[in-house]
């Protein structure tokens, strides 16, 4: 699933795309994947593309926008080509392992929205799986959204304070805590694991007792957090073992080559040479070392 800092890069790139692009009319190809009036942005232009949480927000000069989850399996391409072509094209060509791939000769079979922009540039919604979304809002039900996240791990709300203060009333284990995300915005199960063996911290500890028992490891958890999320944005995101995650130009993320626990079972910790082990937590896959871990 995008984290935050699969979100942030293709928000990165879509504002560098789309900010002044008007919208001439959008194609809905699965009606479950939509939601509201396409009408509500047809003929508006971009004014802004911003991240809130995980999920993608395409503001328009009419006072709509465009909300996007990208869940699972969700890809938001931008597409620039002649319309008398056989079709669209991802901007970049690029290479996975030495193999070049152009793999988005778009629109696709998992391609469920379309919105035609001008200039003959278009921006494809694929989403293999389905879970994802696209919705038509007003700003009032966008704050509505909006209240329902913590706060950003980059905005000052978020400090050592409010995830000691968190983490004292969380009867949970602590990487549930980081993954919730009316708690904390962005965070998901690739980035806790990373964050939690940056900090030291076993994945099932409950927060409250880490509070209780290691108060320090709170700070440290605090810095470390920021770290992988700051890393993964450098490197443009993860395509881990599904690579369903593209960017928005159709390339595939780095992240995956600077993991040290994600899907790093049986293989040695950098830190102790133990080697990394896997649980489940809330359903998720959870990788920590047993050693360095407490």
């Amino acid at each position: 699933m995008p984290e935050l800092p699969e979100v942030q890069t293709i928000v990165n790139q879509l504002s560098k795309k789309l900010v002044g692009k008007t919208i001439e009319s959008v194609h809905v190809l699965l009606p479950k994947m939509f939601e509201g009036k396409k009408e509500g942005v047809e003929g508006a232009k971009i004014k802004s593309v911003e991240r809130r949480a995980k999920i993608i927000v395409i503001k328009m000069d009419n006072g709509n926008n465009i909300v996007v989850h990208l869940k699972m399996t969700g890809q938001l391409i931008f597409g620039q080509g002649d319309k008398d072509n056989k079709g669209y094209v991802a901007e970049t060509i690029s290479f996975s392992q030495g193999i070049p791939f152009a793999g988005f000769q778009l629109p696709g079979k998992s391609t469920h929205v379309i919105f035609d922009l001008d200039h003959g540039a278009k921006l494809f919604f694929n989403d293999n799986r389905q879970f994802g979304w696209v919705r038509i809002i007003n700003d009032e039900e966008l704050a509505v959204i909006d209240g329902k996240h913590g706060p950003e791990p980059f905005e000052k709300d978020f400090s050592p304070e409010y995830l000691l203060k968190i983490c004292s009333t969380w009867g949970r284990p602590i990487k549930l805590l980081l993954m919730e995300q009316g708690k904390i915005a962005g965070i998901g199960n690739i980035y806790a694991n990373e964050a939690l063996w940056y900090a030291g911290i076993s994945p099932s500890i409950k927060a409250r007792d880490l509070v209780k028992e290691h108060p320090e490891k709170v700070h440290e958890l605090f810095n470390a957090i920021k770290k992988v999320l700051e890393m993964g944005i450098k490197y443009q995101g993860s395509s881990a073992a599904d690579e369903a995650f593209v960017n928005a130009l159709g390339e595939k993320g780095k992240m995956q080559d600077h993991f040290e626990v994600y899907q790093k079972q049986g293989k040695p910790c950098k830190k102790c040479g133990t080697k990394i082990e896997t649980i489940r937590l809330g359903g998720r896959g959870t990788f920590f070392c047993p050693k360095c871990q407490k």
